[in-house]
């Protein structure tokens, strides 16, 4: 069975993160820091050749000024935001922060990925860009 789905923009990544972070799960199991999880899964996509930014720093404006900046966990390729997660579960604010995300960085696709429950979850979100 195979992960990715070629109706997906991205599948191709997408399925290679995920596989990924199943390595890591696999490996590790549940109850390590978020950032041991996030080490790991670059160790991992890095095997694949995929270009990474790691902790890439995004500008949030209001009314177009700068009121901050944010820190995404990952960008693969340029076109999928990582954001990960270690907790016993995920829930709706999780899902909001990914996708602001998405909107200000400017990505279409996320993957949500949860090392902290009793099984790898993972989430894909679709941040549709405004038609000028």
């Amino acid at each position: 069975m195979s992960i990715v789905k070629k109706e997906f923009k991205h599948s191709k990544i997408t399925g290679i993160v995920i596989g990924c972070a199943f390595e890591v799960y696999n490996e590790l199991g549940m109850g390590f820091p978020e950032k041991i999880y996030q080490r790991c899964l670059i160790i991992e996509l890095r095997k694949h050749g995929l270009n990474l930014n790691c902790e890439y720093t995004i500008p949030i404006y209001f009314k177009g000024e700068l009121v901050g900046k944010r820190r995404l966990d990952l960008v693969v390729e340029e076109k999928v935001v990582v954001e990960n997660k270690a907790r016993p579960y995920l829930n709706e604010s999780d899902f909001i922060q990914l996708r602001n995300y998405l909107k200000n960085a400017e990505i279409e696709i996320g993957l949500l990925l949860n090392f902290g429950s009793s099984s790898l979850q993972f989430k894909r979100c679709i941040q549709s860009r405004k038609k000028n």
